[in-house]
């Protein structure tokens, strides 16, 4: 838990607002993590598929929106979390 609270304090600058973008994002990609474990364990969890395909929706929006706003805290929060860039941007 004090990882994620770091990299949270991190990417806001301390910033506790959940509306921010980069907040939203490291959020969705925690959901993201539990349950792509869940699905590890569980293969034939559709419910839980489809669902993890909304938040991976979501979370490209999101990803699009804050490179198009901010290109500087979407390169800091694509390298804090370890995920990989939109294509094409």
């Amino acid at each position: 838990m004090k990882k994620q609270e770091s990299i949270h304090a991190q990417l806001s600058d301390g910033n506790g607002n959940t509306g921010f973008t980069a907040s939203q994002i490291y959020y969705s990609t925690y959901q993201v993590s539990k349950l792509t474990s869940h699905l590890e364990l569980h293969p034939k969890d559709y419910s839980s598929q489809m669902g993890l395909w909304k938040l991976l929706g979501r979370r490209k929006r999101l990803l699009a929106y804050l490179s198009n706003e901010n290109t500087g805290l979407y390169v800091r929060v694509l390298r804090k979390l370890g995920i990989r860039g939109l294509k094409g941007r």
